[in-house]
């Protein structure tokens, strides 16, 4: 019969599979990594609040995915690299830190989404009404757009933790490098139903008016590019509009991975690359 120890306030987290031989290479390349990705967003931080020519919805917008992504990766990476050093059976977590680590991650990951919607309604604005755009896209709407990306998330999340919070746990090993709510709800030998139903309502919502927003945005601005003889207007389209959708395409193909493989043990390696491949996305320009 199996042993459980209930409620317990010490987690133990799995942590990458790397082999022993390749621990310290991989270890360099995430930490070269995250020392690249923190310089980065803080000099574009900088440089957009040094320079009032970026004092424009587009860079400001941009600033929220700056701090998102700093946010997210200052809870992970630090924590990935220090359990990469230690042997398994010494990377212990606390409940607490579990459970903020998972909020943390689960909050990247959903404003990335509604920032980046937000960010899709401005490339539109800018290319589809551009006489309009300044009157439209004013500095109380770019407020009022961000305190809005935040607040859903925000809901959201907080929910979502909420209903996995109120469980009793009955597990201690966290099946991965890190904490969310699937690792979470895990270590619970309680009925999880609402928590499974409401997490796919979450997903299913979140994905349908993202992409939705993504679709019909970039519909639209195909459609206009189209059909303007504009040379000057193509060009920035295809500038303004790549990159934004190149960052789109990478953390939706991960985050979807992500969350297709947490319905297969068997292929929890993989899990925990695209982790780390959706952690270190590229970040516009």
């Amino acid at each position: 019969m199996e042993n459980f120890t209930y409620n317990s306030f010490m987690l133990q987290l799995e942590g990458l599979n790397v082999p022993e031989d390749s621990m310290h290479h991989v270890f360099v390349v995430i930490f070269l990594s995250y020392l690249f990705i923190m310089f980065a967003n803080i000099g574009i931080a900088v440089l957009v609040c040094m320079d009032n020519n970026l004092h424009q919805p587009m860079y400001l917008l941009l600033c929220n995915l700056l701090f998102s992504d700093l946010l997210g990766n200052s809870i992970l990476v630090p924590r990935l690299l220090m359990d990469m050093l230690r042997p398994p059976s010494e990377r212990i977590i606390s409940y607490y830190e579990c459970v903020l680590q998972a909020f943390t991650i689960h909050m990247f990951g959903t404003t990335a989404h509604t920032v980046l919607m937000i960010m899709a309604f401005d490339r539109y604005v800018a290319i589809c009404n551009p006489l309009r755009y300044h009157t439209i896209m004013t500095n109380t709407m770019v407020i009022k757009l961000t305190v809005s990306a935040w607040g859903v998330a925000l809901v959201l999340v907080g929910i979502l933790l909420g209903l996995t919070i109120r469980l009793n746990r009955c597990r201690t090993m966290i099946e991965s490098h890190y904490c969310d709510n699937a690792a979470l709800f895990k270590l619970s030998c309680d009925n999880v139903f609402i928590n499974n139903v409401y997490g796919l309502t979450f997903t299913v919502v979140l994905f349908t008016a993202s992409i939705g927003t993504m679709v019909i945005t970039y519909t639209k601005i195909t459609v206009v590019c189209l059909t303007s003889k504009s040379k000057s207007l193509n060009i920035k389209a295809l500038k303004t509009c790549s990159t934004h959708l190149v960052v789109y395409l990478v953390m939706i193909f991960s985050g979807m991975s992500i969350i297709a493989l947490h319905r297969f043990p068997q292929y929890t390696y993989y899990r925990k690359m695209c982790t780390v491949f959706f952690s270190y996305r590229s970040r516009q320009p």
